[in-house]
């Protein structure tokens, strides 16, 4: 029997807004979300949650959070932040508002072990992984949030998905037509903040259809833009547009139905967040808003040294005036078909475009290279590689327009990390309902990318401005007309993943039971088209006619190649829930996961022949186990988990502010905690909820280095055994980043017209490194919201409300790069958002 059929019947008791909130939509794909509706709901009782936020009563550890708990938050804010206050969930914000991107984990996990999904479609980059938190979809359009703890539903389509899963859902489209429009503006309230424009603005549309076919077609359509000043610096900006769309296609009176979306998003940012190099992060308050070294204006051009090649000035390469523009697209379809009172069909599939980089400059020289090679090199003769120099353009090339070529003029120009990504899905699930209490689900998901990773080269304005953030679209050609880039290389992802699930009840409907598999099988194609110079991947991307002159000049580099790597793993996923009483509730699940080696990593071992034992990148494997106990009622909802999960091979990665990545195999480590949350009504107008989460990890083995320096000697960090091989202490210590406690909560109060919300979240130590030598002291947010509607004017669809973050401005260190054995040259930290004020009107026709 299907949940659409409960809640029919569901007791007059229940209101129509904790129905909708009741929607056990939990799962990642569509098939997963029909799958459990079957045996979620039993003994007449609904799980409607409090203050937004609902633990469903599934063998797996899991959260949901309702539109109740998003729209109480900042309008235009990233989904991540808005589930913060999930039980072992972290996310530090990069601004107030939600468009810079931030740090997030679960359970200490980064996002490149977390599969995040919108409307079941995958969003991590299919290279590294990478969650990009800022280029989610508009708040306003999310029905609920679906986090899965610890493991993920066994057709998500995802090779790297240790640490849990993120799905976002989309709202169907009303029955009636209308249009909301919301427009905010805010601006940083914090001592030192004035003097410069960091003020935010954003207006959002949405317009309903309604019903406009007979067979009860109905959409909608938004858009949105946001503007904001630079958070801490007194130069940059940040904007963002978005549009979206569905077209949802009800069939017959099962709940059948098709479903096209789109989602576009243009963002054209400034880095910010305060980058300082974690070897001199002092905090200091005062010194939190300051102003971009190099001054602002600049003007680009030579220093005057008088040397050859003259080296131009600094200007245009600060980080605060690199941009990290990104357009990023998709179209997602979702079905459900009802083949028989027994079978159901249910296909979901996606298209999605990523064009993006993440802005930096180099230095050029034109009309020269050494050996008379051009192309762009990480190591070159001592003078130039002194000066920074990377892109080398022998011959008539006048990179600086003074009319003279050859000159070998050194000029800055721009030179991101380009990325442009085409990408299917496709998730199948075949389900049949054995009898009321048994039902069977076979699964097959589909996923292929197409990564193209260049570097070209790009003109900068005489004020260090590009004249196109995007230099692939207009580059700096060589004599030839040929592109020089600095890295390039294609790769295609593809995953064909079977799985298989068994559901039951037994005892009067006491007891149920999952019992699934999946079977991924993962492989990546790999196209070097640089040359590869070290062992630490290196490369040096010369012109392609002249390869063979330069191998032959360089015998120790290794040409431009081509590897196809698999992986692939059974992993069995097993839950139980028992109900030791209509509201009181026991759980337990056990899931094998599997992550496989980023893109970044794999290209890493080109230097060695395919062949070598060196050349091969392990896949990081997990066991991870949850016991759950849970209570809910119409007044009281509470939840305590306790989780226990074992890794092998434990890959972390560290990026530096260049977005250059370094992976590191830990080898073992063990990772525990526990989740609980309690939320209560003790009268209608008031809702209370409170959370906590302890997590520890326990690396258990020296990390493998290849030195010792002599600060980590004398600190007995680091040793060398009898064999002469370095290792980092590691054993014994915790992962880095991950917060040891996450503590908090939020209150409610609902007076008619008039509501008013307070949330606060404290997050624990957190360390800068893997041997622990760095540590960054814990922190408390507090946040408010306020909110009017206009009802009683005769107004009922428009409303207001004020968003104050930080309440207290606390100044606290916010995300941060990290490493094995930082801090280093290229650790950065960013300061967590300071105090900010918006205020919203929405109204609606």
């Amino acid at each position: 029997m299907k949940f659409t059929s409960l809640l029919s019947t569901a007791t007059s008791t229940i209101a129509v807004g904790a129905a909708f909130l009741a929607v056990p939509a939990v799962a990642q794909s569509t098939g997963s979300s029909d799958f459990e509706n079957t045996i979620v709901v039993t003994g007449g009782r609904i799980n409607e949650g409090v203050a937004g936020v609902r633990t469903p009563d599934s063998p797996k550890a899991k959260v949901e959070v309702s539109q109740e708990l998003i729209s109480a938050q900042r309008a235009g804010q990233s989904v991540n932040e808005i589930i913060n206050l999930v039980p072992g969930v972290s996310f530090t914000n990069n601004d107030p508002w939600g468009s810079s991107g931030g740090s997030f984990t679960i359970r200490g996990f980064g996002s490149d072990r977390i599969s995040q999904t919108l409307d079941g479609i995958p969003l991590n980059d299919s290279g590294n992984y990478a969650v990009y938190t800022n280029q989610q979809v508009d708040a306003e359009l999310i029905e609920t949030v679906n986090v899965n703890l610890g493991s993920t539903d066994v057709d998500s389509p995802t090779p790297a998905a240790v640490g849990g899963t993120v799905n976002i859902n989309t709202k169907v489209p009303d029955d009636k037509f209308g249009i909301i429009t919301s427009m905010s503006y805010g601006d940083i309230a914090a001592e030192g903040s004035g003097g410069e424009d960091r003020s935010f603005q954003r207006f959002f549309a949405k317009v309903e259809t309604g019903e406009f076919t007979s067979a009860g077609t109905k959409a909608w359509f938004s858009g949105s833009y946001s503007r904001n000043g630079a958070t801490f610096a007194n130069y940059g900006k940040v904007e963002k547009k978005q549009f979206n769309g569905k077209i949802y296609q009800p069939i017959g009176v099962d709940g059948d139905f098709i479903s096209l979306a789109g989602h576009y998003n243009v963002n054209r940012n400034n880095f910010g967040g305060s980058p300082l190099s974690a070897q001199a992060i002092r905090l200091d308050k005062d010194l939190r808003f300051y102003d971009v070294a190099g001054g602002i204006p600049c003007t680009t051009g030579p220093t005057g040294s008088g040397d050859f090649p003259d080296a131009p000035n600094s200007c245009g390469s600060q980080f605060e005036r690199r941009y990290n523009p990104s357009n990023t697209g998709n179209l997602r379809l979702n079905s459900l078909f009802h083949l028989s009172d027994k079978l159901t069909l249910s296909i979901d599939g996606a298209y999605q475009s990523v064009k993006a980089n993440g802005g930096g400059t180099s230095v050029a020289i034109e009309g020269y290279a050494p050996g008379g090679f051009t192309g762009v090199f990480f190591r070159t003769e001592p003078t130039l590689a002194a000066r920074g120099a990377a892109y080398y353009y022998y011959g008539n090339v006048d990179l600086n327009g003074d009319g003279v070529t050859g000159s070998g003029d050194a000029v800055r120009i721009l030179s991101p990390s380009q990325t442009n990504t085409r990408r299917w899905v496709a998730i199948a699930n075949l389900a049949y309902e054995i009898d009321d209490a048994n039902s069977l689900r076979l699964s097959y998901s589909f996923d292929r990318a197409r990564h193209r990773q260049t570097g070209p080269g790009g003109f900068l304005k005489a004020n260090g401005e590009p004249f196109d953030v995007f230099p692939i679209d207009d580059p700096i050609l060589d004599e030839y007309g040929n592109r020089i880039d600095k890295r390039d290389r294609l790769s295609y992802a593809t995953l064909h993943q079977i799985s298989g699930e068994y559901r039951g009840r037994f005892f009067d409907d006491q007891l149920t039971v999952l019992l699934g598999l999946r079977a991924p099988f993962f492989e990546r194609e790999l196209n070097q088209y640089c040359v590869t110079t070290s062992a630490s991947g290196n490369v040096n991307c010369v012109g392609s006619s002249l390869v063979g002159d330069y191998l032959e000049a360089n015998p120790s580099a290794v040409g431009p190649a081509s590897r196809t790597i698999k992986y692939d793993k059974v992993l069995p996923n097993l839950g139980a829930v028992f109900k030791l009483t209509p509201a009181l509730s026991i759980a337990a699940s056990y899931a094998k996961n599997i992550s496989a080696p980023s893109t970044d990593a794999l290209y890493g071992t080109f230097f060695y022949e395919a062949s070598d034992p060196l050349a091969r990148r392990v896949a990081e494997t997990s066991d991870s186990f949850d016991v759950s106990l849970r209570y809910a009622s119409p007044v009281l909802q509470a939840a305590i988990t306790g989780w226990y999960s074992k890794y092998k091979n434990r890959i972390v990665t560290a990026t530096d502010i260049d977005g250059n990545s370094t992976d590191t195999n830990l080898g073992v480590v063990k990772k525990y905690g526990v989740d609980a949350s309690v939320g209560v009504l003790p009268i209608p107008e008031l809702s209370l909820y409170a959370f906590a989460s302890y997590i520890n990890s326990d690396i258990q083995n020296d990390a493998f280095v290849g030195s010792c320096t002599a600060d980590f000697l004398a600190a007995d960090l680091c040793y060398v055994d009898a064999s002469g091989d370095s290792y980092l202490r590691t054993s014994g210590k915790r992962e880095r980043q991950a917060p040891d406690w996450l503590v908090g909560g939020r209150a409610e109060l609902n007076l008619g017209d008039f509501s008013a919300g307070a949330q606060a979240k404290y997050t624990g130590n957190r360390y800068l490194n893997d041997i622990n030598s760095v540590k960054f002291k814990g922190y408390t947010v507090v946040d408010l919201n306020l909110r009017y509607k206009l009802e009683s004017l005769g107004l009922d669809k428009t409303e207001v409300q004020l968003n104050v973050t930080n309440l207290f401005d606390k100044f606290y260190v916010g995300s941060f790069s990290g490493s094995l054995a930082s801090p280093g040259s290229g650790d950065f930290v960013n300061f967590g958002s300071p105090r900010a004020i918006s205020a919203t009107l929405v109204m609606g026709f």
